[in-house]
């Protein structure tokens, strides 16, 4: 093996990633599975996790997949994707805690609901699953390789930007405090902590903005790269964050956003 592989290489992991049936999730899994680990694929949909499973297995890569439900918008959900989780394996290495939802209403029509759905699973879900599965965490650390937690924030908890979905933003600035915080208590226990914080990107949320090239294209033209990301763009941090490559990486917020975290309007003295 030469020294980049053996930099970059997550052979033999094991992950858990939620809400991985689509979009970032989806990414990150095919990622991971080409590059060697066994990924467990759980969301609320069940079936769609099997497919999908099927379907990265099918690339015949180091790796595998497998897939089934797990709810994380409940406790009940979460304990119930805990027990899945610890009767496949008793060490967990690898932990994106990927699914989210969102909410769109212009500010005079927002409902006072969606702001414990969002949060519910895109902020507790993290912290409680997280928690839930600390033992498994802990057995798969050491000094030398720390067992990885990878959150999924956005740009839009970077950024004061809502587009109408004011408990999404809100809720993605919480994980990124959320994400430094556990990072610090985690630390002595051998496991990182970061974040995702991802500009636009195709997928079940996004479609409505991004399902066709056109679309695509006309959104990616709001961003100073010019593009909006691709599965590549995911597959590169998961892999490095979850390497040697990025062992000595914790509480990082990473913007996977072609610049929009660092976009203004701003000009002092120029025309």
């Amino acid at each position: 093996m030469s020294y980049l592989d053996e930099l970059f290489s997550v052979a033999g992991k094991t992950a858990l990633i939620t809400g991985a049936a689509t979009g970032i999730g989806r990414m990150a899994a095919t990622a991971l599975v080409q590059a060697g680990a066994s990924v467990m694929i759980a969301s609320r949909k069940g079936e769609d996790c099997i497919r999908v499973a099927g379907e990265l297995n099918d690339f015949a890569a180091s790796g595998r997949a497998e897939g089934f439900a797990g709810d994380v918008s409940s406790e009940a959900g979460i304990a119930a994707l805990v027990a899945e989780v610890r009767a496949r394996t008793d060490r967990l290495h690898i932990l994106v805690n990927n699914a989210g939802v969102s909410w769109g209403a212009p500010l005079e029509d927002f409902p006072y609901h969606a702001w414990a759905k969002v949060f519910g699973v895109n902020v507790t879900a993290v912290f409680h699953l997280t928690r839930e599965l600390l033992p498994l965490l802990d057995a798969a650390a050491s000094d030398a390789d720390p067992a990885r937690v990878i959150n999924l924030g956005s740009v839009m908890g970077t950024q004061p930007l809502a587009d109408d979905a004011y408990s999404y933003t809100a809720s993605k600035a919480a994980v990124h405090h959320l994400t430094r915080t556990l990072a610090i208590e985690f630390a002595t226990r051998r496991i990182t902590v970061n974040a995702f914080a991802p500009g636009p990107f195709q997928s079940r949320m996004t479609a409505f903005a991004t399902a066709t090239e056109e679309q695509a294209k006309h959104v990616g033209g709001h961003v100073p790269l010019r593009r909006i990301g691709t599965p590549d763009d995911i597959a590169g941090a998961t892999i490095y964050l979850c390497s040697r490559a990025g062992s000595y990486v914790t509480g990082a917020i990473l913007p996977i956003d072609g610049g929009q975290s660092v976009q203004h309007g701003l000009t002092l003295f120029k025309e």
